[in-house]
């Protein structure tokens, strides 16, 4: 899926891939291979396939990488506001609502819905790509953003 390079996208991947990724070794690790295909300002679209690497002894999606995207997708769409800070994680919720096994194509779609001059609050849903479109888990994250 190709995405048009808008300003917020291009900030995004470079944010990710100049600062976040590699000095993040759990990052690194489970989401080596994340695509963030769209940005606006406030919001982020990234796709992940589940490999081997993501999933728990019964072979689905493991809930530690749900909350990990939910971590990663919650700085992200801080990071496409503008700013060069994804945050420090206050509160994250992470609810499941069904599973993703090895081979599906997963969507994580994050909304920062309030980036203020100390805390940021967002959104993140996390469904198989595609029609279907099901929900396998959703959350919310509050960020410590204050500037240094």
């Amino acid at each position: 899926m190709s995405a048009e390079i808008n300003a917020e996208l291009q900030h995004v991947r470079d944010y990710w891939l100049k600062f976040m990724k590699p000095k993040s070794p759990i990052y690194t690790f489970l989401l080596n291979d994340i695509q963030i295909i769209s940005a606006t300002k406030g919001s982020i679209t990234a796709h992940l396939q589940v490999l081997p690497v993501h999933v728990n002894s019964k072979g689905t999606l493991h809930g530690v990488v749900s909350s990990c995207l939910m971590d990663w997708a919650g700085g992200m769409s801080i990071v496409s506001t503008g700013l060069d800070n994804s945050g420090l994680s206050t509160d994250i919720h992470t609810t499941y609502v069904s599973v993703a096994r090895e081979g599906d194509l997963l969507e994580i779609e994050s909304n920062a819905s309030k980036v203020g001059a100390s805390l940021a609050f967002t959104t993140v849903q996390i469904r198989h790509a595609g029609e279907n479109g099901q929900i396998v888990a959703h959350g919310t994250h509050t960020k410590y953003v204050k500037a240094k």
